[in-house]
């Protein structure tokens, strides 16, 4: 690192409340469709779910004094909505809001900034009935959902997303089927529920000026956007498979948030699926500035032409592509530096958070023993080696975020596949850093 670095980066870990609250009925909260999508069998590999998980709605103390012993100086966490307007009739529950003022009061007690997330995934039960995000009401509840959030906590919460990859709800839970609500194929609720959750974020956007005074205060969205490598460079059918995973895929949601407008790729999937849903001023509305983009990166994606409306399919190698990890998901930091890269000259973005980076692995502790977790330490390595090399090059990257703080419920993969720096025995809740957590406290420190 050199001397002119700025040194003043955020580094945090990240977690969401499905993944790691448990106690999904306490205090009057509500199911939530997540809940009910993983006790549908053969939804989740190992038919699990998060009943139980962390059970961090008990034991966010000992989360915290982690994140505290590990030196970690932020905290992304998100609310649980199932918690907060438990029934249709709107009313909040106040029991909900105490969970989430105790969790800040310590987080700050504890000199770490919160980041909180608004909306992970996990939709109140009551409100998936209604259609959840295909149903364009949702839009405007969600705002009033951030209303309450925003009139009771941003006294002490600064730092604000709106939402965690609406790609993930709208592709994974309409296309591959992987996720709630498990509907594959559907394109017409992809292109809906993508559009619905742009809208959300535009009227939050708007309730969160209107209704808070703090000048300090930021908020913004986090999105996975996904830099395409086509299989063969010298290929223009792929090159052009390449520019339309770009548009399907991240421009879907960057273009309309940056330049109030879809891409034409996108505009004409809107023409053939939902010619009606975009009314009028919602590109408006959603292009509002935000103060930030939260970027999730993990892997990036190979593509080839292929005879498919979305005219690109996925293809699982590639020269350059020396690793894959246990998800078969190719590891590559450099995608990061090309990913950040293309989205600084193309958008008007004045601050970036990495706000989840991870790596996946199939473990198992042995009688609380440290998992010696190698191959995520270097994974880990090689990524804020890129961080850092992107501040010195004058990029207006703010903050770090590691997936995860704890092991939890990993959405369909269950309780298999574990990307946190802390394990935990499930059955005790007993938790233990492992060797990358150690890792991660040696370098925060040095």
């Amino acid at each position: 690192m050199k001397n002119n670095m700025n040194k003043k980066i955020i580094f945090g870990a990240a977690t969401s409340s499905y993944q790691i609250e448990g106690s999904i009925y306490a205090d009057d909260a509500c199911s939530s469709n997540w809940h009910e999508y993983a006790s549908i069998p053969g939804k989740v590999k190992d038919e699990s779910n998060g009943a139980i998980t962390c059970d961090s709605y008990h034991h966010f103390r000992e989360d915290i004094k982690l994140l505290k012993d590990l030196g970690f100086n932020a905290y992304r966490f998100s609310v649980s909505w199932s918690r907060i307007i438990s029934s249709a009739n709107g009313k909040v529950n106040k029991k909900g809001i105490s969970f989430y003022d105790k969790l800040v009061d310590t987080l700050l007690k504890n000199n770490i900034t919160p980041y909180l997330t608004i909306f992970h995934w996990d939709l109140p039960i009551w409100l998936s009935a209604l259609g959840g995000w295909s149903n364009r009401d949702t839009a405007y509840m969600f705002r009033d959902y951030a209303a309450v959030l925003f009139n009771t906590l941003s006294d002490r919460v600064r730092n604000w997303i709106t939402l965690n990859e609406p790609w993930s709800i709208s592709f994974l839970g309409y296309w591959d089927g992987q996720h709630a609500p498990g509907i594959k194929g559907d394109f017409a609720q992809v292109l809906s529920t993508s559009h619905h959750q742009l809208l959300g974020h535009g009227l939050a956007l708007e309730a969160f000026h209107s209704l808070t005074s703090n000048e300090e205060g930021m908020i913004g969205i986090s999105l996975n956007p996904m830099i395409a490598y086509p299989l063969d460079s010298n290929n223009k059918a792929d090159m052009e498979a390449a520019v339309r995973a770009w548009d399907i895929y991240s421009a879907i949601y960057l273009d309309p948030l940056y330049k109030g407008r879809y891409p034409t790729t996108v505009m004409d999937l809107f023409e053939r699926f939902q010619p009606k849903i975009i009314k009028a001023d919602d590109l408006k509305t959603i292009n509002i500035k935000q103060d930030f983009l939260g970027i999730n990166y993990y892997s990036p994606i190979i593509v080839k032409k292929d005879s498919s409306f979305l005219g690109f399919a996925h293809v699982n190698s590639h020269s350059m592509i020396k690793k894959y990890n246990c998800l078969g998901w190719p590891v590559y930091s450099a995608g990061l530096h090309d990913l950040v890269t293309r989205i600084i000259k193309e958008f008007s973005v004045s601050q970036i958070f990495i706000t989840e980076n991870g790596y996946p692995l199939h473990e198992n502790s042995l009688n609380g023993s440290m998992i010696e977790d190698d191959e995520r330490i270097e994974y880990l390595k090689e990524h804020i080696g890129v961080i850092f090399q992107m501040i010195e090059d004058g990029f207006p990257v703010k903050g770090y975020f590691v997936w995860t703080l704890v092991d939890n419920f990993e959405w369909a993969e269950g309780y298999k596949t574990k990307f946190g720096i802390v394990s935990i025995d499930f059955k005790t809740q007993k938790r233990t850093p492992k060797k990358s957590a150690i890792w991660f406290k040696n370098f925060l420190q040095n």
